[in-house]
């Protein structure tokens, strides 16, 4: 007892010494800024916002966004034909459509080779009759600039609609020429869309080189690049548009700027959770070959075993392939597709006038049959092998870069220093605990005090008593009675 009395005197003694270094520190904290505010804190302050104004901002990224759009006679607007209302930001196209001048925005149906054939004319027939709608396919290998020729021999027969050779190319150089000759000068054409909507492959097929950067990672393209396809059209590819916070969870997970490697395992699992809970489960089992499975958790630790992804003891590693799943599902490996809504209405900001001032200066017929040839030019899954997706409708976006004040206090928090941190969290304990422990304390030393006095009385008066009773003897020493032990050689009769 004495031991633990003693224990909760040195605990509340170095109580108080923490306290006072506490505040100690926090005027010393005070008396340093204050210094400071006149002399570092303007070159600090530039410093921050220098870093801010990175290229891997999302300020940036919406810097340049809207530098494409400016420069841009026409803008070409990328959607994935697996999700094509998913893709469209009604911000863009209030931005395009009612800038004033030429300014024309194109829609551009890319992989369409993923989705039945019956499912991408519902599309194009909804999508036409609010802009201009080119079907499209990317070549997925490109030539690069950087490296040599190598020459391969060729089958006698290819199958063109399986190989890596792009479709709609022709359809889309044509419809942009023809506007360049109808405006009598070059024109500038602007690539923008959501992230993997494969808005630099476009512009890769259309120059038959490999001239941007492409690639599964989200947010490849930082900046603004110009890319000559001949002396008429210039293609200016963007960054991608970034994902209002205000989305579903599934717009998010699908359309966000942030890597799926980068981001934290929560977010990765409820856009996982997102995805299944918009897909037919039946379809999803039969193409994972994965058994009947409760909840998401259950079909990522299945789909790990499955594949062999396991950590050490054999345990699923329910995160990366929960990463994996959605690469899978923004690149060009699953088939799914989605269903044009049943009535056409058109957003608040296309009325008819618009409607007819973007589908000027086009041949539409031209157009319609293009279009059609390059549908029966590929070859598409059937629509029992392709899983059926229910989408969330437009995807909001930030295009002002003034809107994306909260990413920049995240960046700023972040560069923050610990002492800033640790003053933060002594202001919160002091001035909301600060009561309760003092009380604490009091009622602490209280406690101390009344068991220090009983063991002083408890004490005094067994001293007493040995001292007046000669026949009573009382020993302290446990061990001694103990260690008496039985003497053998003793007999009883």
């Amino acid at each position: 007892q004495l031991e633990e009395l003693k224990q909760k005197q040195k605990l509340n003694r170095q109580k108080e010494h923490e306290k006072k270094r506490k505040l100690e520190a926090k005027k010393n904290a005070a008396k340093i800024t204050e210094k400071a505010e006149g002399k570092g804190s303007s070159g600090k302050s530039k410093a921050k916002t220098n870093k801010l104004l990175d290229k891997n901002s999302k300020k940036s990224f919406c810097r340049e966004l809207k530098k494409v759009i400016e420069a841009s006679d026409v803008v070409l607007e990328v959607l994935d034909a697996r999700d094509p209302m998913g893709c469209r930001c009604p911000q863009l196209e209030q931005a395009v459509t009612c800038c004033g001048g030429d300014k024309k925005l194109l829609l551009v149906l890319n992989k369409i080779d993923l989705v039945p054939k019956e499912n991408l004319e519902k599309w194009l027939n909804y999508l036409k009759k609010e802009f201009p709608t080119v079907a499209f396919k990317s070549a997925t290998l490109m030539k690069d600039k950087t490296m040599p020729e190598q020459f391969t021999k060729r089958r006698a027969r290819v199958d063109l609609s399986r190989t890596t050779e792009c479709f709609g190319s022709k359809c889309l150089l044509k419809l942009l020429q023809e506007h360049g000759k109808a405006q009598n000068k070059a024109i500038q054409v602007g690539v923008v869309g959501f992230p993997n909507v494969g808005k630099s492959s476009i512009i890769n097929s259309l120059k038959g080189v490999r001239a941007c950067n492409v690639g599964l990672a989200r947010g490849v393209t930082k900046s603004m690049q110009i890319v000559h396809i001949d002396k008429q059209t210039k293609m200016l590819d963007s960054p991608s548009i970034i994902a209002d916070p205000s989305n579903s969870a599934l717009a998010l997970a699908l359309r966000s700027i942030i890597d799926t490697e980068e981001s934290g395992s929560a977010d990765v699992l409820e856009g996982v959770d997102a995805i299944l809970n918009h897909c037919s489960k039946q379809q999803v089992m039969m193409h994972y070959s994965i058994p009947d499975f409760r909840n998401t958790e259950e079909f990522l630790t299945l789909l790990a075993q499955k594949r062999g992804m396991l950590k050490k003891g054999g345990v699923p590693d329910v995160e990366n392939i929960a990463k994996l799943l959605l690469c899978d599902w923004t690149g060009a490996k699953i088939s799914y597709h989605s269903q044009p809504p049943g009535s056409q209405r058109p957003p608040p900001y296309l009325t008819e006038d618009k409607i007819a001032e973007m589908q000027e200066c086009f041949n539409l017929k031209n157009l319609e049959e293009e279009n059609n040839n390059t549908v029966q030019a590929l070859k598409y899954p059937s629509p029992a092998s392709s899983i059926i997706f229910q989408s969330a409708g437009m995807a909001n976006g930030t295009i002002d870069e003034n809107k994306v004040i909260e990413v920049a206090s995240e960046w700023e928090n972040l560069e923050t220093s610990k002492e800033g941190k640790e003053e933060e969290e002594e202001d919160f304990t002091e001035s909301d605990d600060d009561q309760d422990d003092v009380e604490e304390e009091e009622k602490d030393v209280k406690e101390v005090n009344q068991a220090l006095a009983l063991v002083s009385l408890t004490r005094h008066f067994l001293f007493s008593e040995s001292e007046h009773s000669n026949s009573l003897s009382f020993s302290l020493d446990k061990t001694a009675d103990e260690d008496d032990a039985y003497d053998f050689n003793t007999d009883y009769v």
